[in-house]
């Protein structure tokens, strides 16, 4: 595969030396890919956190985190980018630890333009080897990705379209959901996915920031303009220029900050608290919410001109336990990365496991699901993750007292409640009876007419792979 045969490649260059850093930006912005460099360990870690890169070509000594612990860190996030190593100090032992944590491969300065560039096309290339093998394995399994997001189920499936349908575009987009699923990811694949790409993606925690403090936040401030205020200060609005600004929690923030953000989503512009200047900005807001705004909006408590200047397209993420479909693709994610990012090396996830991952009703949702892998993962003491180290309740048993609906001083929603144990309950019997309707049913004490009613109703789809009624499997052709 030629330069001219491959689409053109993000690559971040990470060395303190100027030199260095210029010599290979230009060597490969020749050869057609985009590359952009970090002075330091830290700085290419941020500069990860807020774009994605295909490869990254890091020197081995620098002050602060050195190239070995940058290399560390990167090869414990999600998906993480190709490491390229270099250094003018070679010796066998740092090369073979380098390639021990996951180096892709290791360089000696100094090196010539044809060498670095035959070793990043390799790299290159087997990025994309790595990604459509992903790819295939999914659409084996029926499993979708987007941007870091993995799902199965048709709900899932929605939001992704929807993603990509919107992310080009300069919309505003609320996305709303429970605490948990994944809110912030689905922020950062409109980023990712549109033409932004490549400008700041700046997130920000609107019930995290104190209200005394919050439009100083949003909007930025002047020298003097409040006691502490010693320097000027640019606020997320102007930091996320041309980029993607998250607001988050959205609903928590204050009637008084509410009409300020109104004025600056309409006319485009800010006035630093204590300035006597509006400063035009160019951002695509994206915020989110847990928080029922339309209640919110009939008890006073927010805007309806700003819900409605946001809610240009909503995104509505589903809870986990409406999308049960997903549960084992997301352990199978976390569990490959935690193995990983623990230092374990556990080989497999026992059916057991797996039994009580799908058996349970996360009310933590997506972020419940993570830190009960992770839990597993680190406790782990035999070479397969075992149901051992997870919460004792028996498979398929009704979700623990705790985590049952609770009558609260507003009241609840009963009928809502009601669905969610009915789906939770018939999905573990279907679960139990590898998909065999009758025999679910009748571990639910209801006839199988009740039981195709009450899937039919709450939309649970049992599935291609189910055996018949009668418990037979199905005939192939």
């Amino acid at each position: 595969m030629t330069n001219a045969d491959r689409r053109a490649a993000r690559i971040l260059v990470v060395d303190d030396e100027p030199s260095m850093r210029e010599f290979l930006t230009i060597c490969l912005g020749r050869a057609g890919h985009t590359a952009e460099a970090a002075n330091d360990g830290e700085q290419a870690l941020a500069r990860l956190d807020a774009e994605p890169f295909d490869l990254v070509i890091t020197d081995l000594t620098m002050p602060g985190m050195d190239g070995m612990e940058l290399l560390r860190q990167i090869n414990a996030r999600l998906e993480p980018p190709l490491v390229v190593m270099i250094t003018a100090f070679a010796t066998t032992d740092t090369a073979v630890q380098a390639m021990k944590l996951g180096a892709y491969d290791y360089l000696t300065k100094p090196f010539k333009v044809d060498e670095i560039q035959v070793v990043v096309q390799r790299a290159l290339e087997r990025v994309d080897l790595t990604s459509e093998n992903q790819r295939l394995r999914d659409e084996l399994r029926g499993v979708h990705r987007l941007d870091g997001m993995v799902g199965r189920s048709a709900s899932m499936q929605k939001v992704f379209e929807l993603v990509k349908r919107v992310a080009p575009t300069r919309t505003n987009v609320l996305i709303r959901g429970e605490s948990g699923t994944g809110k912030e990811l689905v922020a950062r694949a409109l980023h990712n996915l549109s033409d932004r790409a490549n400008r700041p993606f700046v997130a920000v925690n609107c019930g995290a920031i104190p209200e005394n403090l919050m439009e100083s936040e949003l909007f930025g401030h002047v020298k003097g303009a409040f006691t502490g205020a010693a320097q000027q200060r640019e606020g997320v609005f102007v930091a996320s220029r041309d980029g993607t600004l998250f607001l988050d929690e959205i609903g928590d923030i204050s009637l008084p900050t509410q009409v300020k953000l109104l004025r600056a989503l309409q006319e485009r512009t800010v006035r630093p608290v204590g300035g006597d200047r509006e400063h035009s900005v160019e951002c695509r807001v994206v915020a989110a919410t847990n928080r029922d705004l339309e209640a919110a909006i009939e008890a006073g408590e927010f805007r309806s001109d700003l819900y409605f200047r946001l809610d240009v397209v909503q995104i509505v993420l589903p809870p986990l336990r409406h999308r049960t479909e997903d549960i084992t693709p997301l352990v199978e994610r976390f569990f490959e990365r935690l193995n990983r990012e623990l230092g374990r090396n556990l080989a497999t996830i026992t059916p057991e496991a797996l039994d009580w991952f799908l058996s349970y009703s996360y009310p933590g949702n997506v972020r419940e699901l993570e830190n009960l892998v992770e839990r597993a993962v680190a406790l782990e003491g035999s070479a397969h993750l075992t149901a051992a180290n997870l919460p004792t309740r028996a498979v398929g048993a009704p979700p623990a007292a705790g985590t049952m609906p609770q009558l609260g001083e507003d009241g609840i929603e009963l009928d809502q409640a009601v669905a969610d144990l009915e789906r939770h309950l018939i999905e573990a019997a279907l679960r139990r009876t590898k998909g065999v309707r009758r025999q679910a049913a009748k571990l639910l004490g209801i006839s199988f007419r009740s039981l195709r009613y009450r899937l039919e109703k709450l939309g649970i789809q049992v599935g291609p792979s189910a055996r018949h009624d009668d418990g037979s499997p199905p005939k192939a052709g």
